[in-house]
């Protein structure tokens, strides 16, 4: 889309689509860039989220230098316009190895996430050119569950010695994903949650430093972890966010931002009305808004501008069920043809859906995002 097919302004978007407030963007960004900056450590952000250029160079102040992935399609993306100092953060597998060798062989700085001895030997048995290692960082599991060695194992020390034994590879240190962050409630509670995560990272580093292998990187990363971060954070490397460029309602939920931080919203359309119901019929369903925190909370799950008594209940693959949370609906307020933003509940799986972004500042429309897409 050219610009000069770009609607004037936000009331003249099709629907359903993806608004980008760019000015509340730089303001976060901003933000995240002077907490890190305070605590002196590092900002890599993660741009799974958006998964845009211009997105990207909101985040790294235009250095095209130090981002965190989720996909190689996305390390590809960035690498092909001109981003360097790239970690694919997410456990390496086999079939991984040829992409990932072409990454590292290209780039300055390529890093990867792995946590076996198993996945050693895969990178072992990929050379990379002259002059050129691997660059391993062991991923942590610090209480969330997911991937990486348990903190508090023994298996630390031998997966991390797994890489340091390997010839071809420079062992560059840990991260975690403090995904459990998602489960607090308000700042004190953030604050806690984070003060804990960093110590069980340390005495990661500390028990590694002690036989003999040093971290150069001690990195963890959740947007509500690092948007209130803890005091002993200071200690990190670096900080590895992702969702703070846009946040979402999850993260009001939370406490991680205000409403007033949220940069996007899905516009959409009320195309039918159900008296009978006392429903209003959008053309926002699941494959625009994601059906991600429906389950989880309910009908709080996603807020309506400007429209508080209003709840989005349920959704198909196109169509959106609005009703009042209390009380009857005035469908004269809502006539057919009437727009409505809704604040989605989880920013990263909502862009998702959308081929592209409408960017606003104000209400008129300064330009398209178009994100990357495939792993």
């Amino acid at each position: 889309m050219s610009d000069a097919a770009l609607p004037a302004t936000v009331a003249d978007v099709p629907t359903p689509c993806l608004l980008v407030d760019i000015d509340k963007v730089k303001r976060n960004c901003q933000r995240m860039t002077d907490t890190a900056r305070n605590m002196g450590v590092q900002l890599r952000p993660h741009v799974k989220t958006h998964k845009t250029i211009e997105g990207a160079d909101i985040c790294t102040a235009g250095t095209r230098r130090k981002i965190v992935v989720s996909t190689l399609n996305e390390a590809e993306f960035f690498a092909a316009n001109g981003y360097d100092d790239i970690l694919y953060g997410f456990p390496i597998s086999k079939e991984k190895i040829p992409r990932c060798q072409r990454l590292a062989n290209q780039l300055s700085e390529f890093h990867i996430l792995y946590d076996s001895a198993e996945a050693m030997q895969w990178v072992q048995d990929a050379p990379l050119n002259p002059g050129k290692q691997w660059s391993v960082i062991l991923k942590i599991d610090t209480g969330y569950g997911r991937a990486g060695v348990v903190w508090d194992s023994d298996d630390v020390i031998t997966v991390a010695k797994a890489a340091v034994d390997t010839d071809n590879v420079r062992f560059h240190g840990i991260y975690t994903h403090c995904g459990s962050s998602y489960d607090c409630t308000g700042v004190e509670e953030l604050k806690t949650f984070g003060t804990t995560n960093t110590d069980r990272l340390i005495t990661v580093r500390d028990k590694l430093k002690s036989a003999g292998i040093a971290c150069e990187t001690v990195g963890t990363g959740s947007t509500p972890s690092c948007s209130k971060p803890a005091d002993n954070m200071a200690a990190l490397t670096e900080f590895h966010p992702g969702n703070y460029i846009f946040y979402d309602y999850e993260h009001v939920r939370i406490g991680a931002c205000t409403l007033d931080d949220v940069a996007v919203r899905v516009a959409t359309r009320v195309i039918s009305h159900k008296p009978s119901k006392k429903q209003l019929v959008t053309n926002s369903g699941f494959t625009s808004m994601s059906q991600d925190g429906l389950k989880q909370v309910g009908d709080e799950f996603c807020v309506i501008q400007d429209h508080p008594n209003l709840r989005l209940v349920e959704m198909s693959q196109e169509h959106g069920k609005i009703r009042p949370a209390t009380g009857d609906i005035d469908f004269t307020d809502y006539p057919l043809g009437s727009l409505l933003f809704l604040y989605p509940y989880h920013a990263c799986s909502t862009a998702y859906n959308h081929p592209f972004y409408y960017v606003h500042s104000g209400e008129k429309i300064v330009g398209v995002w178009r994100p990357t897409r495939g792993w």
